[in-house]
């Protein structure tokens, strides 16, 4: 049994400290570490036991961890499924599984729900703890909901009282700071032929949990940033990306620029956003589907439903490190032997279409781990009502820093029967690689030109 230890505490002195602006009172943030977990997840395990309490989350890597390789042997790699889910017996889990869950279920015989134990792995370093604290009371959000304003390092909204506040806690999740790696993305059309889309070498920054920032948050300040370089196919081979998103995405909306090798520049592209397909996913995706949903918030109304006990893919450590990527994408959908499933609790936020706004999604449901804020699962509707689109994301925390974690990111296409999975990094044996931040000459669009094949 790996051994956990519990890293987290309440400062009362620091929460009588704290200035109370648009968040909660003082007196409902006294459940910050006492019930709830200071990221404002219950402490206590469900009534059946199936989820059991938060007890500090993992942080004692494994032993045969080696440490700076990126590569996070799986601490549960010996535990068996406590049952499976097919479609001849989904009707008695019916009430556990997302609406994409259950088409996938009803479509194909060789789908299956592999339901293992649940671990809340999701931990946290003390200077986030510390700063999600200090949110609870002072965050607040500004124009309409779609910015924040007065946060620190941390969880903005511990406690949140609307859906933007919810889905703010999934764009400023915790990560780490920056990370790199190397991954492949596989589409598989609805033949069931799988084809490399890109091999990829990313560099992700959070220039928001940077850990010397002592200081709140501006409306100009980049949260997140991420560059690509593409190295095949030999159709994308030399191609890069560089996105960037702000606390502010009204006053200052996410910039994205990319270099094609064909024309020998960096051009400029605000298409890199909301419903513009993603090319990388054979057009399964949008680019505001990228970890289950990225970007400004401004196209929706959104509505926060409350918490439901939901089967969501954790502790995906096989799946992210399997060594050969065609073995994972199998026809119609992953192949259930390297994806594990476990009850969580979640935050179900709904997105629905404002009026005078496009989209090709209509509506949109989101299912956001208590533990970790990260959208694990989505559901998307066309116009007509109709589920089109079902989208996930793996958590695989990071133990040894600790941090909650991803690397794999996958989307189903109900239309057409194709689906994309992103963030397959065994075949390299490189993993996520917690590296030192770059300079910020390397986040222009000039290092971008350098970053390409030409």
């Amino acid at each position: 049994m790996l051994k956990k230890k519990t890293i987290w505490t309440l400062s009362a002195l620091a929460l009588a400290a704290t200035t109370a602006l648009a968040g909660v009172s003082t007196d409902e943030a006294k459940k910050l570490g006492t019930t709830l977990t200071p990221v404002g997840a219950e402490v206590a395990g469900n009534a059946d036991k199936s989820i059991p309490p938060y007890t500090g989350g993992l942080t004692t890597p494994p032993a045969d961890y080696q440490k700076g390789s990126g590569v996070r042997p799986d601490p549960f790699a010996s535990e068996k499924p406590l049952y499976s889910i097919t479609g001849t017996n989904m009707a008695q889990h019916e009430a556990k599984l997302t609406a994409g869950t259950r088409e996938l279920l009803k479509r194909h015989s060789s789908m299956r729900v592999d339901v293992y134990p649940s671990h809340r792995t999701a931990a946290y370093p003390k200077f986030v703890l510390d700063n999600t604290i200090k949110n609870a009371t002072a965050v607040k959000t500004t124009d309409g909901g779609l910015a924040v304003e007065g946060t620190y390092a941390g969880i903005p909204f511990p406690i949140p009282k609307t859906g933007q506040e919810a889905m703010w806690n999934h764009l400023l999740r915790y990560s780490g700071h920056t990370l790199t790696t190397k991954y492949d993305s596989i589409n598989v059309n609805a033949s069931g032929s799988a084809v490399l889309a890109t091999t990829g070498e990313i560099t992700l920054d959070y220039p928001y949990y940077d850990p010397k920032r002592t200081g709140q948050s501006g409306s100009k300040d980049v949260f997140f940033r991420a560059k690509v370089a593409y190295t095949a196919p030999a159709r994308r081979a030399g191609e890069a990306l560089l996105v960037q998103d702000y606390i502010n995405m009204q006053e200052n909306p996410r910039k994205g620029w990319q270099y094609l090798p064909g024309q020998r520049r960096v051009k400029m592209s605000p298409d890199l956003a909301y419903d513009t397909p993603n090319p990388a996913t054979a057009g399964t995706s949008t680019f505001d589907d990228s970890y289950v949903f990225s970007g400004a918030m401004d196209r929706y109304d959104w509505k926060l439903v409350g918490k439901k006990e939901i089967l969501v893919p954790y502790n995906t450590f096989k799946l992210a490190h399997a060594k050969d990527p065609y073995a994972v994408t199998t026809p119609n959908h992953l192949n259930p032997d390297y994806l594990r499933w476990e009850l969580h609790r979640v935050w179900v936020v709904e997105a629905t279409l404002k009026e005078g706004k496009r989209h090709i999604y209509a509506k949109r449901n989101y299912y956001l781990d208590e533990d970790s804020w990260y959208a694990l699962a989505s559901d998307q509707y066309d116009a007509r009502g109709q589920l089109y689109r079902a989208g996930f994301m793996g958590l695989m925390p990071f133990y040894e820093q600790p941090a909650p974690g991803s690397a794999t990111q996958f989307f189903y296409d109900f239309a057409t029967g194709s689906y994309n999975i992103i963030g397959l990094l065994g075949a390299y044996n490189v993993g996520m690689k917690f590296i030192d931040p770059l300079p910020e000459k390397q986040w222009t669009s000039d290092a971008l030109a350098g970053a390409g094949v030409r």
